[in-house]
């Protein structure tokens, strides 16, 4: 018997772990009690030179029966550990920086949750070429091949159902990403989740003004405006209106979302740090959210540009996010003894919640992801679920909405409240069933959906990877 053939029977009829070892994360610091489940910390190497890091970590009911779900966050250029340690991973950091408690709505209650941090140049991940440009196809490539490098560490997941997830800007990356995966047929690929995502430019900035509207933020005056300068026979375009008054009067729009110190990824919640000076760079550091895939026709991109000119010039310059507060994140990330227990070198520079760097660099390719969505949808056997926080500015549910209904599909069942358990049965918001499609709103959760009603998100979660109705 050759020995390629009984190593395989040894993989078949034996527990034997195949997990990498050296990437095992056996003492995590800031936690009471050590964790009951492994997790692992280590770098996906492709044959292109990137190097992602990843965070895995095993479901806490049953591993090896358990979906393996891949988690992105946006950007483009922000850090996939923000979804891990303040969204849905087991644990969450605490004000202090050092103090981690359990999250009891962890989405590794029921599923293997694998954490990249894409694209190379974004938190801890690297390129041999310290090239950080890229684009919406090379990044889908890079994080497939990433995928598949995973498999190869851990075989004993390579027979799992797999499902890809993200938020923001992972709104283009996961249907892209998919795309591919669908035609492994290694990958046992069963769905795509996507959290408050860009799905679609135009859709999103003409929802967007409608959004503010209705929430009050625009007054009559200026929405009179609106409606004689940029909308004909009923029918508005905000996207790419080739008349000038209306440009300029959507300008009007985009000082109103830029400067009154607005919380864009949760229009009720409060501004962390108090109301901020204008959007604008101040020597070390700049505000930036996702205003530049939002206004992408209009005169932020040219901003875009000029920054980019500065940033070039100037050392030391970084992003963060208007109205949150990762300081506790960084601080935890940054500390010399996390980062060697999660097996990171200490040569390796500071870790930064988003890279200035790529985000700037970054080539937009999709100005919509239809296609991408169409073909999952004709295959007829993925699971797709469109979900929105409802009170998200930045990618709106209005938006999603409208994309989603711009597939056609055939409505199975039609848009009515779902519900969850918090003590007492609760509107967890609302959801529109098709064959293999759901829109479905989160009540009152702006961009980071599990960080704002984590029971519901968790108990969405869950129906979407079993298979239950919402």
């Amino acid at each position: 018997m050759s020995p390629f053939i009984m190593l395989a029977l040894l993989l078949q009829f034996s527990d034997v772990r195949l997990a990498p070892v050296a990437d095992e994360i056996t003492y995590l610091p800031g936690l009471a009690t050590q964790p009951t489940f492994k997790q692992y910390s280590g770098y996906l190497h492709t044959v292109t030179g990137k190097h992602l890091h990843y965070w895995f970590v095993e479901s806490q009911s049953n591993p090896s029966a358990c979906p393996v779900v891949l988690w992105l966050n946006g950007g483009p250029g922000c850090s996939s550990l923000l979804g891990l340690l303040t969204e849905h991973g087991p644990f969450l950091i605490q004000p202090d920086g050092s103090t981690l408690q359990y999250n009891r709505h962890s989405w590794n209650m029921n599923a293997n949750m694998l954490y990249l941090e894409s694209p190379v140049g974004v938190g801890f991940s690297y390129s041999d070429k310290q090239v950080y440009s890229t684009n919406d196809t090379e990044v889908s490539l890079t994080n497939y091949l990433a995928l598949k490098e995973f498999f190869l560490l851990f075989p004993e997941y390579s027979g799992n159902n797999v499902y890809l997830a993200g938020e923001g800007y992972g709104g283009i990356y996961i249907p892209v990403l998919a795309e591919l995966v669908m035609k492994d047929h290694s990958i046992n690929l069963k769905g795509i989740a996507v959290g408050n995502g860009l799905s679609s430019y135009e859709y999103n900035l003409n929802s967007l003004v409608y959004f503010m509207y209705y929430h009050g933020l625009i007054g009559a005056r200026l929405w009179t405006d609106l409606q004689n300068y940029c909308c004909f026979q009923g029918k508005c375009n905000f996207f790419h209106n080739k008349n000038v008054t209306c440009t300029l009067t959507l300008e009007e729009v985009i000082n109103l979302v830029k400067h009154p110190g607005l919380n864009v990824y949760n229009l009720y919640a409060p501004c962390e740090g108090g109301v901020p000076e204008e959007v604008s760079f101040d020597g070390n550091q700049y505000a930036v959210h996702d205003l530049g895939n939002v206004f992408w026709n209009y005169h932020l991109k040219r901003d875009w540009k000029e920054l980019h000119d500065v940033v070039q010039k100037m050392n030391g310059t970084r992003m963060f996010l208007p109205c949150q507060n990762y300081t506790a994140v960084s601080m935890y990330l940054n500390n010399p003894i996390i980062r060697k227990v999660l097996h990171i070198s200490e040569e390796f520079p500071k870790w930064e919640i988003c890279s200035i760097e790529v985000s700037l660099a970054y080539e937009h390719l999709y100005m919509n992801v239809t296609e991408q969505y169409l073909k999952l949808l004709a295959a007829q056997k993925y699971r797709i679920l469109v979900y929105n926080g409802d009170v998200d500015m930045i990618f709106n549910f209005l938006g999603a909405e409208w994309f989603v209904e711009s597939l056609q599909q055939e409505e199975k069942l039609k848009y009515r409240p779902w519900f969850y358990r918090q003590g007492t049965k609760q509107i967890g918001g609302f959801v529109k069933e098709f064959r293999d499609l759901a829109f479905l709103t989160i009540k009152g959760a702006g961009h980071m959906v599990p960080a704002d009603n984590p029971k519901a998100a968790f108990t969405m979660f869950s129906r979407f990877i079993n298979g239950k109705p919402y």
